[in-house]
């Protein structure tokens, strides 16, 4: 009778333990139903000149619905489509209506009105809507935007940049009949010069520095491991101690023992002055190893 007992519990058991998987999966299943968002999310990515502009957002539908003036009162903070605030990213530095702007990324919040809309980049870009405690000192730039009664309705709430240029783009809020616009402008000119004065002049210090190193430690060619090395650290002085050090180790090993304890001895007295321990110790115990003494 024992034995049956026994039987009896674990057959119990197991129906318990099939019930519970059996609920979880149908919790699981249920987790799984998706619908569609009334406002469903968009992006969009741009390059301008040489900036790169993402904007993300939700995109509401008129739906039949008065849309200016009504579902979005005139003259009150909107937060410029629906759900999270829309936000906007830059990789540099731009200038919005001829206002400068910092590099990153901002809540686009708007005010509109009947014949133009307030437009505030707001440093906070991650609230849901309009922050519950508005703060002035946020609004890193505020703006007028153009706006135009379109001769048909835009169903969808759109963000568009276009009247792309080497140096500018229009950033355009359209919806129902009105389109609402600000002018952005990019630093290419400046980039674009940096970039070609950078090649012209030719590698600079690190690009030389990083070949040698590459070179040095994958055994490649020693010869143009110490040329490079030797090239980076004229260019960049005795404070790169970390460059000093690379080409003492490279003379070392190529046997040039006297070089590479007065190249050490100098990449010493850097990480010194610049109070390096890791260095001043590595600098330390290769001199020993190369008979200069401590």
């Amino acid at each position: 009778m024992l034995y049956l007992h026994e039987t009896k519990t674990i057959i119990s058991m197991k129906k318990l333990l099939s019930i519970a998987i059996i609920f979880c999966l149908t919790l699981s299943v249920s987790a799984q139903i998706q619908t569609p968002q009334a406002s469903p999310a968009g992006k969009i990515e741009q390059t301008v000149g040489l900036t790169d502009v993402s904007v993300e957002y939700s995109r509401p539908g008129m739906r039949g619905r008065t849309i200016f003036g009504d579902l979005v009162p005139y003259g009150e903070i909107w937060r410029t489509g629906a759900n999270a605030n829309t936000k906007i990213t830059f990789s540099d530095d731009v200038k919005i209506n001829g206002k400068e702007l910092k590099k990153g990324s901002y809540g686009i919040y708007t005010i509109p009105n009947k014949d133009s809309w307030e437009v505030m980049f707001y440093s906070s870009a991650d609230n849901w809507g309009v922050p519950q405690n508005w703060d002035e000192s946020k609004v890193a730039v505020k703006t007028t935007a153009e706006t135009m009664e379109m001769p048909m309705e835009m169903e969808t709430f759109t963000i568009l940049i276009d009247d792309l240029k080497n140096d500018s783009a229009s950033l355009n809020f359209i919806w129902a009949n009105t389109i609402a616009t600000v002018k952005m402008e990019v630093p290419t000119n400046e980039k674009a010069t940096a970039s070609i004065e950078k090649v012209m002049n030719g590698p600079s210090a690190n690009d030389y520095f990083a070949a040698g190193s590459f070179y040095h430690e994958s055994g490649k060619d020693l010869e143009k491991a110490y040329k490079w090395v030797s090239k980076a650290t004229e260019m960049a002085g005795d404070d790169a101690f970390w460059m000093l050090r690379r080409k003492s180790l490279i003379e070392a090993e190529m046997g040039k023992k006297d070089a590479a304890i007065a190249t050490a001895k100098r990449s010493l007295a850097s990480a010194q002055k610049a109070n390096n321990a890791d260095y001043i110790k590595m600098n330390k115990e290769s001199i020993a190893e190369w008979g200069g003494g401590k």
